[in-house]
C-alpha cells in the first residue's frame, strides 16, 4: 500500500514538473501553470494524509499493509 501511495505521489509531481516547463516556455508572463502547481500540491497533500489515516486503519484491523492480503474493507 505505501508503495502505491509513493506511485500515486510521483505522478502527481511528474505532473507538477509538466505544468511549470509548459508555463515557462508558451506562457513566459502569466503565472496559470503556477497556480495549477499550487492547487495539485494542496490536493496531493490532503491524499497523503488521507491515505496514511486508511494505510494505518487496515494495519490496525488485519495486521499487515499488504495490499493482495486485504480482502475486505468493511468494518
Amino acid at each position: 500500500m505505501i508503495s502505491m501511495l509513493i506511485a500515486v505521489e510521483l505522478i502527481l509531481n511528474a505532473v507538477n514538473i509538466n505544468f511549470i516547463a509548459f508555463n515557462k516556455f508558451l506562457f513566459p508572463h502569466q503565472i496559470e501553470g503556477l497556480f495549477f502547481t499550487l492547487f495539485i500540491i494542496t490536493i496531493a497533500a490532503a491524499e497523503a494524509a488521507v491515505a496514511i489515516a486508511i494505510i494505518i486503519s487496515v494495519y490496525r484491523r488485519f495486521n499487515t499493509i499488504n495490499a493482495d492480503s486485504v480482502d475486505s474493507m468493511k468494518f
